[in-house]
């Protein structure tokens, strides 16, 4: 077992994104997870249902006693509603963690439409989290969100991520899955230019938590000491396999399969 990730985000009580999904990608790549939870959801494959938000202190004392006895080699972020929640783990990361790397998922929208980040913290995460991050990974709601831009094809794309690190992200990758065609297309714009990562659209309704595994298992390949395109590369690799593996639960967006991992043959 290898790379310590904390992770701040929501649990999922139907266990398919937030916090279940994120322990399970980084256990099933060898990582081991630790988190702060940051909010409590009523949910399943069909939407969300209630939110129960943690005392801000509380989560930062759950980050602050991980840190200090286990330590961290990599942090993610998903589900933070409230502004303040946004402040208190950015100012506990500046005091405990002020150099590990840091992947933002900008959870604004569950699948099923309910939204998850008030307007406050809207301007929360573009403040105080977006320049912490090493990576920022927003899908493309989240991108027109973020910088008021229509994102209709691979170029806009690449004009998002760019004005995406204008606001001080040290790299984003925009993740292409709702736009139509056989192919997916998600982009990665960081300091060593834009890359576009390409690859055969999987036909299936099991895409609950994609944005949560994806983002979780590039931080456990940075927490192992991969540089940020391998982790990426790698991570892609590991939901495009959760998702063909999917074992349809559920009457609406089922969850993947974090465990496919496991199941195969060892030497």
């Amino acid at each position: 077992m290898k790379g310590r990730v904390l992770i701040a985000a929501g649990s999922d009580s139907g266990g398919g994104a937030g916090i279940q999904a994120d322990i399970k990608t980084v256990t099933a790549l060898g990582g081991f997870a630790t988190t702060a939870i940051t909010a409590l959801t009523a949910q399943n494959t069909l939407g969300v249902f209630d939110v129960l938000d943690v005392p801000p202190a509380f989560i930062a004392r759950q980050m602050s006693v991980v840190i200090e006895d286990i330590g961290v080699d990599a942090v993610k972020t998903g589900m933070l509603s409230k502004a303040d929640v946004i402040a208190v783990i950015v100012e506990t990361l500046e005091r405990l963690a002020p150099r590990v790397p840091l992947v933002v998922d900008p959870v604004m929208v569950a699948k099923g439409g309910h939204k998850l980040l008030d307007d406050a913290a809207h301007d929360a995460l573009r403040r105080l989290l977006i320049p912490r991050a090493t990576l920022l990974t927003p899908n493309l709601p989240e991108a027109e969100a973020l910088t008021g831009m229509a994102i209709a094809n691979p170029e806009a794309m690449v004009a998002a991520g760019t004005m995406l690190r204008s606001f001080g992200a040290a790299a984003v990758l925009v993740k292409g899955g709702h736009l139509d065609g056989p192919e997916v297309i998600d982009v990665l714009v960081s300091s060593g230019g834009t890359e576009l990562f390409t690859y055969p659209r999987i036909d299936s309704t099991s895409t609950h938590g994609t944005g949560c595994t994806l983002s979780s298992a590039i931080a456990t390949g940075l927490a192992q000491g991969l540089d940020l395109r391998q982790a990426i590369v790698a991570a892609l690799a590991f939901v495009r396999e959760a998702i063909r593996h999917a074992p349809g639960y559920g009457k609406g967006h089922g969850p993947l399969d974090h465990t496919h991992t496991l199941r195969q043959p060892r030497n």
